[in-house]
């Protein structure tokens, strides 16, 4: 592979940010699209939101699980297998003849998932100090951004071509990233010896299973029914079971996923803790809003909106988005980041009680929407921050793929959960209620307004340095206080 000099970092930035940026808009790129799938493909509501939470399932699980062999085997090579799984699952997306075959072409985009912590180690590895901390909270901006521009662009990608349009256009862009990665990424300078915890990796992602299928399908199996209920109940023991290995596995050849010592720290444990429940409200919205919005007029509550229309409808969030990440960094001079992660909370907690109460009219979609977007861009670069601040400089692109993690197995929980609320409120013609909507809403306010609630507890940069108890390097004042 081409060595890429220590000064080429906007290149290899550059790189990186695509990759990243690539993965984040195909986890809700679709969500705009699913009643035009449900349709084409002939299959339920309930079955057609597994569209999303395959992916989001596959990702929360290869997230860890490929960060650490990334640090075993180099990090550039792992985001190439990453790139390589990403581009396949879309080639086979594109070719899907049922939605069986669309949710396993999901899982497979979901293995890139590991363009998250990777790209935060690459840039570990390879930025200076001073510039480490800028461009991570750079590349978390770019992966919300990306989240909110693959709302937007669905409906004018279908309305001019097809649905398989959004799998097809990643699959070409995806490749190019390949090669842009195997040419100007540099070779990994640090490699951490030590073996994959696969034990941790089958228990991750058991426990999810366990939880969010019957999450997904207790409407129709029923709550109290034994599949539900056994379900659950394994949900929690293997839970147990894989926090416990997590803990035994520390300072082990075979290394946790997830360091638990880490997520002990007073600022790591209270950031991903609003990191999930951020990603379940945050996530949830980009699902159901766009197909609330697609709802028929005749239903009472519906506007009829096109597909390309509710992707309008939702740039105001994609501008505030875009705004509030590029401001979050030069902001940190008055407002703290703990401040930002709070005021992100606030506004998503706004934003999902107007979803809940004021959805009559375009117009009050569309600010909700806004407000939404200025919670997400504010607060995601800031989390990235505060954790990085936290954390020892070695630990940096483990943590940060940690947060990221933890987002993504929110938005599973969260979209498992919506969906449930949504098609258990169904008219006799198929169509949701607006009770649906107006109950989902309620619960993603609910969720933001506890996330607001944990992060006031997030200690001050000050406090976080006192009682940091993992080993750490000396950090410059000025970037203890940002």
């Amino acid at each position: 592979m081409p060595q890429v000099t220590r000064t080429s970092h906007r290149l290899t930035f550059g790189v990186l940010a695509a990759s990243a940026g690539a993965f984040s808009m195909l986890q809700s790129l679709v969500s705009p699209v699913l009643p035009v799938i449900r349709e084409d493909l002939h299959t339920s509501a309930s079955t057609v939101t597994w569209v999303l939470t395959a992916w989001l399932l596959a990702a929360a699980v290869a997230t860890p699980l490929m960060g650490r062999i990334g640090d075993m085997i180099g990090k550039e090579r792992t985001l190439l297998v990453a790139l390589a799984a990403i581009a396949l699952g879309c080639l086979v997306a594109a070719l899907a003849p049922n939605v069986g075959v669309l949710i396993a072409a999901r899982v497979i985009q979901g293995l890139g998932g590991a363009v998250f912590p990777l790209s935060f180690g690459i840039i570990r590895d390879e930025f200076p100090a001073a510039r480490m901390v800028s461009a991570v909270g750079a590349m978390s901006a770019v992966i919300a951004v990306g989240g909110g521009t693959g709302v937007v662009l669905a409906g004018p990608v279908v309305a001019a071509l097809d649905w398989r349009w959004l799998f097809w256009i990643p699959f070409g862009v995806v490749l190019v990233t390949a090669v842009l990665t195997y040419r100007y990424v540099p070779q990994s300078p640090v490699r951490t010896a030590g073996r994959v915890n696969w034990l941790a990796a089958a228990l991750l992602s058991g426990w999810l299973v366990a939880l969010l299928l019957p999450l997904s399908k207790a409407n129709s199996w029923g709550w109290t029914s034994p599949a539900v209920v056994g379900l659950l109940a394994a949900a929690v023991v293997l839970l147990a079971a894989w926090v416990l290995v997590e803990v035994r596995s520390d300072g082990a050849e075979r290394g946790p996923l997830i360091d638990m010592r880490m997520m002990r720290l007073g600022a790591v444990w209270t950031t991903n803790l609003v990191a999930l429940l951020f990603g379940a409200s945050m996530f949830a919205v980009f699902a159901f809003l766009p197909q609330f919005m697609q709802v028929p007029a005749g239903t009472g509550y519906g506007f009829g909106a096109s597909v390309s229309e509710a992707g309008l409808l939702m740039l105001p969030l994609l501008v505030t988005m875009a705004v509030a990440g590029v401001l979050s960094g030069p902001a940190a001079r008055w407002l703290s980041s703990r401040a930002q992660v709070l005021w992100g909370s606030v506004l998503a907690t706004v934003a999902c009680a107007l979803l809940a109460f004021e959805h009559d009219h375009p117009w009050q979609v569309a600010v909700a929407a806004g407000v939404l977007g200025a919670g997400v861009g504010l607060a995601y670069a800031a989390m990235t921050s505060l954790i990085v601040h936290s954390v020892p400089v070695e630990q940096t692109g483990v943590a940060s793929g940690m947060n990221a993690n933890l987002r993504t197995i929110g938005a599973a929980i969260g979209t498992a959960v919506v969906s449930t609320v949504v098609t258990g409120h169904l008219r006799p013609d198929g169509l949701p209620q607006e009770s649906g909507y107006t109950t989902a809403f309620a619960v993603l306010a609910a969720t933001a307004a506890v996330a607001v609630a944990v992060a006031l507890l997030i200690p001050s940069a000050r406090r976080t340095l006192r009682t940091a108890t993992l080993p750490t390097t000396p950090q410059e004042p000025e970037l203890a206080v940002r």
